[in-house]
C-alpha cells in the first residue's frame, strides 16, 4: 500500500547542497520541518556546474514525472566563477554562458507545473582566499536572472556576511 502524497521537495545544486544534510546543514533542518510532510529530494553534487546542471536536468525534472515537485531550491556559481585552469579542465564556466545555463534551468523547472515553486540561491563568500569580485559578478548576474523571470532568490552572500564569524559558523 502506498502512503501518503506528500509534497516533494527538490535540493539541486553543487557542494553546498551536497553538505545540507551534514552536521545541522539546512537542508536537515528542512528536513526536520517538514518531516511527515513533504519528501525532501537531494540532488547536490561536489564540484558540479551550471553546465553539468544541464546534462542531467531532463532526468531529474523529467516534464512527464506523475508527481512534479512542490519546491525546487537551486544552487550553482561557486563552481561556475573559480578562475580558468590553464588546462581548460576544472569546474570554471565563463558568465555568458553560466548566465544561459541558469537561465536554461530556471525556464525548464517553470515548466513543470504550475505549482512548482523556485527559489534560487546565490554563491556565498565560501572562504577568504576566493576571489570576491570574480564571486560578486556571478552572483549578481544570477539575481538579476531571477528578478527578470520573476523567480525567488536569496543572496547568500549579503546574509552570511552579517555575521562576524560567518567562516567558521556558516560552513564546515
Amino acid at each position: 500500500m502506498d502512503g501518503p502524497v506528500r509534497p516533494k521537495f527538490v535540493l539541486f545544486g553543487s557542494s553546498i547542497v551536497q553538505d545540507s544534510f551534514s552536521n545541522e546543514g539546512w537542508g536537515a533542518i528542512l528536513a526536520t520541518l517538514y518531516a511527515r510532510k513533504a519528501n525532501i529530494f537531494l540532488r547536490g553534487y561536489y564540484g558540479w556546474n551550471s553546465r553539468h546542471a544541464l546534462h542531467v536536468l531532463d532526468q531529474i525534472f523529467p516534464k512527464d514525472a506523475p508527481i512534479q515537485p512542490s519546491l525546487v531550491i537551486v544552487y550553482f556559481g561557486g563552481n561556475d566563477s573559480m578562475h580558468p585552469h590553464p588546462s581548460g579542465l576544472g569546474p570554471h564556466v565563463p558568465l555568458p554562458e553560466y548566465i544561459e545555463n541558469m537561465k536554461k534551468i530556471a525556464l525548464h523547472l517553470k515548466t513543470l507545473s504550475e505549482r512548482t515553486h523556485l527559489i534560487f540561491l546565490s554563491a556565498p563568500l565560501v572562504n577568504k582566499e576566493q576571489i570576491r569580485e570574480t564571486l560578486r559578478i556571478y552572483l549578481e548576474a544570477c539575481l538579476e536572472l531571477c528578478r527578470d523571470l520573476d523567480i525567488k532568490a536569496i543572496d547568500l552572500w549579503t546574509a552570511i556576511q552579517k555575521r562576524d564569524d560567518w567562516l567558521t559558523e556558516c560552513f564546515t
